[in-house]
């Protein structure tokens, strides 16, 4: 968030704010609806532009408050520059803010953010590190601009507007090149004394396994993310076997080629090894999430990001190793695993919706 005056409240990325739902247990096919909207007068009317930034694109939009993109432009991140990453963000706004009334500018972002949203800690896919992004850019924009984790973003918007409507106690994972998290409890997102909750990926789920970029072995995201798929089936691939063939022809025998897409498209197309290799990343997804059970007790989690183009081919066996692992299995209420409904846009919705949530801008 923005810095703020003496009396304004810090919003939904902090601490509980007064206009926060009263709980209200989450009932399958119930999501959303007139309650959500019923119960909650969020934010204020208006436009506000959403920016994700990507390691390879950034991607704009001005979303209203109903959540829809009116308009969206993109860029390519250049490089690993702070200065540039900001230049292409103010051209974004100028573009997209010509002739509109915006009321603020929220930014998500792979990385780590201060409790004060003011600065990034340290971001994998960019040079920043403890980085003043927020004050940079209300400089250069003159106007007020939240910064947030891009996984607290997209969880805001499904929460908002997506798969997570009507849920107070929602987890949302995102599984790409590795996996991401973001809670939303009690209408506002959860990030942690220090501001870093929701590194699930690195849940420790096979000691002395796989090795992470993290430094330790055995995390979650070494097993059940598109890169996990894109190695097992590299590793089938060299095997010879013969379950291997149509995946060899699809990449023309180059191994090195094969990657969590195809075998996601194969499999999709009805490639037999390729649907067994996600259907086995599947069952440690569910497994890892009956860990999250046991510690949060959410009421739905939902999942996003690049591997969910599977669909039910990942969700099922998700399910059913989630029933199979979780802590008193039978005698508890269960939660519910539900695909994220805006697909890749939900960190660009996110971030607007949060700046305008937040914003305490008068006009």
């Amino acid at each position: 968030m923005y810095a703020q005056s003496s009396g304004e409240q810090a919003g939904p990325l902090s601490r509980p704010v007064p206009w926060r739902r009263r709980s209200a247990p989450y009932r399958a096919g119930r999501r959303g609806g007139g309650g959500f909207h019923g119960q909650v007068r969020l934010g204020r009317r208006g436009l506000a532009i959403g920016i994700d930034i990507g390691g390879t694109k950034v991607a704009a939009g001005v979303v209203d408050a109903e959540g829809r993109i009116l308009s969206e432009a993109r860029r390519s991140t250049p490089g690993t520059d702070p200065r540039a990453v900001e230049q292409v963000i103010v051209e974004l706004v100028e573009e997209l803010g010509r002739g509109q009334r915006i009321r603020s500018v929220g930014i998500g972002a792979a990385g780590w953010m201060d409790l004060d949203g003011g600065t990034v800690l340290f971001s994998p896919h960019l040079a920043w590190r403890n980085e003043p992004l927020r004050a940079n850019l209300q400089r250069l924009l003159r106007r007020p601009v939240l910064l947030a984790n891009d996984a607290d973003a997209a969880a805001w918007a499904e929460w908002r507007f997506g798969a997570g409507q009507g849920e107070d106690r929602l987890v949302c994972i995102t599984l790409g090149t590795g996996i991401g998290g973001a809670m939303v409890m009690d209408g506002r997102v959860e990030r942690g004394r220090f501001g870093v909750a929701g590194e699930f990926g690195h849940q420790i789920i096979m000691p002395g396994g796989h090795r992470c970029e993290c430094g330790n072995r055995g995390c979650w995201e070494q097993y059940a993310s598109g890169n996990a798929l894109g190695r097992e089936a590299r590793i089938l691939a060299r095997s010879n076997s013969p379950m291997a063939q149509d995946l060899l022809a699809a990449v023309g025998g180059r191994v090195e080629t094969i990657t969590g897409a195809v075998v996601t498209e194969l499999a999709l197309a009805g490639d037999t090894a390729s649907r067994e290799l996600i259907e086995e990343v599947g069952e440690w997804l569910g497994l890892g999430l009956a860990n999250l059970a046991a510690a949060l007790d959410p009421g739905l989690f939902v999942i996003g990001g690049g591997l969910c183009s599977a669909g039910n081919l990942l969700v099922e066996p998700a399910r059913k190793a989630f029933a199979r692992n979780l802590t008193g299995r039978g005698f508890r209420p269960a939660a519910g695993i539900e695909l994220a409904a805006l697909g890749p846009n939900a960190g660009l919705i996110g971030a607007a919706d949060l700046s305008r949530v937040s914003s305490r801008v008068r006009h």
